[in-house]
């Protein structure tokens, strides 16, 4: 695939993910497309060689992969739906000096400054009975601009460009209307009739996030970079999505892509927990298979990398400082916050090499604290060789994020030309 057309497919899909709800149903909708057969965690398996793959759970995690059954030797690429941002509270509506807002809980290590004077919108997933006494599950997006979170004005606080602190609980509320006689209950009614869904009887329980309803555009004199929301880790997700859709089905491949990673990842459909295992061990029931897959098969974790910052670089390790556009980013720590160890990125280097696709190198400042992945936890459980890469970004847990425009097409051309 041509790098315009892999990064015209990118925009649309970051658009199209405001939540890693969206982001599962997306890449389960191309998968379908792509020939994968969708199974099912609560049926028993019946798996045929040479044919592929799919399994969600939680409507927020994804595992896709072909099944040669007697290659046993996988490329493995894992990367993350969630991204940090503002979710709405069960009990969120607050009604005071003439004005309805939300209360909001941060989720992971939110910047929480851009957040301020944007157009902001709604999505995630509702839970409701229906009129025959079903549970349902259903996911909306309400797309329009409908809250904003306005700043205090300069005159009113003398300090905002000097010590600037937010307090998460009483200045990130988004602002919703004057309108007070607004109620969530029928807000949500009326989203879930939008989208076909009117025969709710009750409205039991929501997971709903705020998204910045700017779209996902190329920027620069040169469209040298890529602006959007939840760069973290969506591109990581497209890459290893289109690289796993375009490889022959004989080819021993797997791609993963987790919840929760920006809180630790412990959680049903988090990397600490059973779905990666689960799915391996019902592939290969056998003790010995198994383990001899896992042994000879590699994970390359996919998460974004800190580009050196030109108006702080300061803040970065002068020998390891990864530029945008100059290509994928190996990381090391010697603390094993990252999994790379000298044989996996031989590897790694080696696959790179055969294509002419340049890579770089990041270690994190010895007097700073380094971020971690799902690479560590993933290498732990399961006991499998591993990497961690990324692709060089600015803005890292902003409401928009920088990435360049070239970089996520060059991780893609390596994992499908990658020979385990």
């Amino acid at each position: 695939m041509e790098k315009q057309d892999f990064n015209e497919g990118l925009l649309g899909f970051l658009d199209a993910s405001p939540t890693p709800f969206h982001a599962t149903q997306n890449m389960s909708m191309m998968f379908e497309n792509a020939g994968f057969v969708k199974l099912d965690e609560v049926e028993k398996w019946k798996l045929q060689a040479g044919q592929k793959y799919y399994v969600t759970r939680n409507d927020s995690s994804v595992i896709a992969f072909t099944y040669p059954k007697q290659e046993k030797n996988y490329l493995m690429v894992g990367a993350h739906t969630d991204s940090p941002n503002l979710k709405l509270k069960p009990n969120p509506v607050i009604k005071e000096h003439g004005i309805v807002k939300f209360g909001v809980e941060p989720y992971g290590g939110l910047l929480l400054t851009p957040w301020f004077d944007r157009d902001l919108s709604l999505a995630g997933r509702i839970s409701y009975l229906d009129m025959q006494g079903h549970i349902q599950d259903t996911l909306i997006d309400v797309k329009k601009a409908i809250a904003t979170i306005p700043s205090l004005a300069i005159h009113l606080d003398d300090k905002a460009n000097k010590d600037k602190t937010v307090n998460k609980q009483t200045d990130v509320c988004p602002i919703l209307t004057t309108d007070e006689s607004f109620e969530l209950d029928t807000f949500l009614r009326w989203q879930l009739d939008r989208i076909g869904r009117p025969d709710v009887k009750e409205i039991y329980a929501s997971e709903l996030s705020f998204y910045d309803t700017q779209s996902a555009a190329f920027v620069g004199l040169q469209d040298d970079f890529i602006s959007s929301a939840r760069l973290d880790n969506l591109l990581s997700c497209y890459v290893g999505m289109l690289s796993l859709c375009s490889v022959d089905a004989s080819k021993p491949m797997l791609f993963i892509a987790s919840d929760h990673e920006e809180v630790g990842s412990e959680s049903t459909s988090g990397a600490a927990g059973s779905f990666l295992e689960s799915t391996l061990k019902r592939m290969f029931g056998d003790m010995d298979e198994y383990m001899q897959m896992i042994r000879s098969s590699m994970m390359i974790s996919a998460d974004n990398a800190h580009a050196i910052h030109p108006n702080f670089p300061s803040k970065h390790d002068s020998q390891h400082t990864p530029h945008m556009n100059k290509g994928v980013v190996i990381k090391v720590n010697a603390n094993q916050r990252y999994a790379s160890n000298s044989t996996t990125i031989a590897k790694f280097m080696d696959s790179a090499k055969s294509i002419d696709e340049p890579l770089q190198h990041f270690v994190t400042r010895s007097d700073m604290g380094c971020g971690s992945t799902i690479g560590p936890i993933t290498a732990t459980r399961l006991g499998i060789e591993t990497i961690d890469v990324g692709l060089p970004t600015l803005g890292m847990h902003s409401i928009r994020e920088l990435a360049g425009s070239d970089d996520a097409h060059s991780l893609y051309k390596i994992l499908v030309a990658f020979k385990n």
